[in-house]
């Protein structure tokens, strides 16, 4: 599939090649701009007939919102009266409720942390394993604070449903685990299995289960969300070892899963396997490290309805993505919680087998459409979109 796609873009134009970038598994940060564009090269524009065709073939990636591909649709006259109007209305009060809520989780967790020493291996850091009154503050005034800022962005309602128990069953019967748990006490699931739609994603996460994200190392130096990720406990992405016995974040997750699963005061990991984002109507492959560790699973399935803005964080520019939310009145999210999914013999001694089960669940019970592209096939599209496509 993805030779086909690259063929179908180098037989018209010359791509910018793509910049690699080591990403976790599962990672919760998704990319920025993807290509690296000559500065020295004039680009032309695609031609319609181009871009129909590359939405067909990248549709888990396209955005059919009102204001189009990459967020530059031309727009009617009635919405850039709403847009002008919420820029001088909404905008300024979200922006300033927005920043004071990060400050004072900032601070919060700054006060928990005094004296504190982070826990550090294979190169983490991380204040996820406090115990006692400090590491309860800040789960609670975190997930309070997250979801103050969901209300602050137009979330001012969360649709939540929870799925019958009783219907594991319907992958075949194979899981024959599932019904070996009845009768007996529930156990923990090791991770939360989640698909991924938008930097959004994690604010809502954050205020329901509060769990630790997998995340560039960049991410724990930034101002103030820097200590608010150690305290979830985030596991970095690194570009390389730092020493011997060097894990790796594939190492560390897996870990993580099964510290989670047989400990109920350890932090919960929260993984999006498909490694990226998508317009929320498709469901791509999943990796396979969070069910390496064998443990049962929490499958949680998000969607954004929408009539005007789709939260979807797909071809369009982050500033521009966050001012657009930002001009939105209302916006919407729905989430349906799965059971707990025990993993068969059979797929715990074949992780692909039970990814792919989980993956068949999740979009059967969310109305999702499986797709067989992922974030090698994005960047074609995205380098498709930014018009990097060098005249002849």
């Amino acid at each position: 599939m993805e030779t086909e796609l690259k063929n179908f873009v180098t037989e018209n134009h010359s791509v910018v090649e793509p910049v690699d970038e080591p990403r976790g598994e599962g990672s919760s940060m998704d990319e920025g701009p993807l290509l690296k564009s000559d500065s020295n090269a004039s680009y032309s524009p695609l031609a319609p007939e181009d871009l129909e065709e590359l939405e067909k073939k990248f549709a888990a990636f396209v955005r059919r919102d009102v204001y189009g591909t990459m967020g530059r649709g031309e727009l009617p006259l009635t919405e850039k009266l709403l847009l002008g109007f919420a820029l001088v209305t909404i905008v300024p009060i979200r922006l300033v409720v927005g920043l004071a809520i990060v400050i004072l989780y900032y601070l919060i967790c700054r006060f928990c942390t005094l004296f504190s020493v982070p826990s550090q291996e294979d190169g983490q850091e991380d204040y996820a394993h406090m115990s006692g009154w400090r590491r309860v503050f800040v789960i609670q005034s975190g997930r309070f604070l997250s979801r103050a800022m969901l209300f602050t962005l137009g979330f001012y309602w969360i649709s939540e449903s929870y799925w019958d128990p009783d219907a594991v069953e319907k992958l075949a019967g194979k899981n024959e685990s599932s019904s070996d748990q009845s009768g007996e006490e529930p156990e923990r699931p090791g991770a939360i299995i989640s698909n991924h739609i938008s930097y959004l994603d994690i604010l809502y996460h954050m205020s329901s289960y509060f769990p630790s994200f997998v995340a560039k190392k960049s991410v724990a130096k930034l101002p103030l969300i820097g200590l608010i990720s150690k305290c979830l406990g985030c596991v970095y992405v690194q570009r390389e070892s730092k020493s011997s016995d060097f894990k790796g974040v594939s190492g560390i997750v897996i870990e993580r899963v099964k510290e989670a699963h047989q400990n109920e005061f350890a932090p919960m990991i929260m993984l999006f396997p498909e490694g990226t984002t998508t317009n929320g109507d498709f469901l791509l492959p999943f990796k396979t490290g969070a069910f390496l560790s064998k443990c049962p699973v929490r499958p949680v399935i998000l969607r954004y309805p929408y009539l005007r803005f789709s939260p979807a964080w797909d071809s369009i520019a982050g500033a521009r993505h966050v001012i657009l939310l930002l001009c939105q009145f209302v916006n919407h999210i729905e989430i349906t919680r799965l059971p707990v999914y025990y993993p068969s013999e059979q797929e715990k001694e074949d992780p692909k087998l039970y990814a792919n089960n989980v993956r068949k669940l999740m979009a059967n019970e969310g109305n999702l459409i499986l797709s067989d592209i992922g974030l090698a096939e994005k960047r074609i599209y995205h380098a498709a979109l930014n018009g990097l496509f060098c005249r002849s």
